[in-house]
């Protein structure tokens, strides 16, 4: 297991904060961001309230033909447009958590981990800052958290040209 610290991302978008707090919080933006490069969500389903559940599907074309991943998770802590902390799983395609051991990951590997997204409204831009508590920065967990981030850049470049 990595002693590398968990995965923190810290950004300063040229958007408003109700645009960077939706890329979190909607499904359909959601959907057009998450995962790493050439990943697509096909299933985004988030219900964003204390309590509320997360199921999302990716996939992606790997050398060895295309690969499905589900996460699962709940809602822990939701302060409107400034903080956002839910769970993450892995998960089946019918939304139940998986242990690392059922996906085929080292054991030790944490069955949950947690998301962590603060923002900050700068007034025309917005700072944010993710940390994935759980996942070692120089994972491939954390690798395709970075790529997802470009994706995100880009999106909200599109969405606020």
């Amino acid at each position: 297991m990595s002693e590398t610290k968990d995965v923190q991302i810290e950004r300063t978008f040229d958007a408003p904060i109700d645009l960077i707090w939706s890329m979190w919080t909607e499904a359909e933006h959601f959907a057009n961001w998450y995962g790493p490069m050439g990943a697509t969500i096909p299933k985004a389903e988030m219900d964003v309230k204390v309590g509320g559940r997360r199921h999302i599907g990716m996939e992606m074309d790997t050398p060895n033909g295309q690969m499905q991943m589900f996460f699962v998770g709940e809602y822990r802590e939701i302060n409107p447009k400034t903080r956002l902390v839910y769970t993450e799983s892995m998960g089946d395609a019918d939304g139940n958590p998986m242990t690392a051991e059922q996906m085929g990951m080292p054991a030790g590997t944490p069955m949950e981990t947690s998301v962590v997204v603060e923002l900050e409204d700068l007034g025309a831009q917005t700072k944010m800052v993710m940390t994935h508590v759980g996942v070692p920065a120089d994972s491939p967990g954390g690798q395709g958290w970075n790529m997802a981030i470009e994706k995100m850049e880009a999106r909200i470049a599109e969405l606020a040209a």
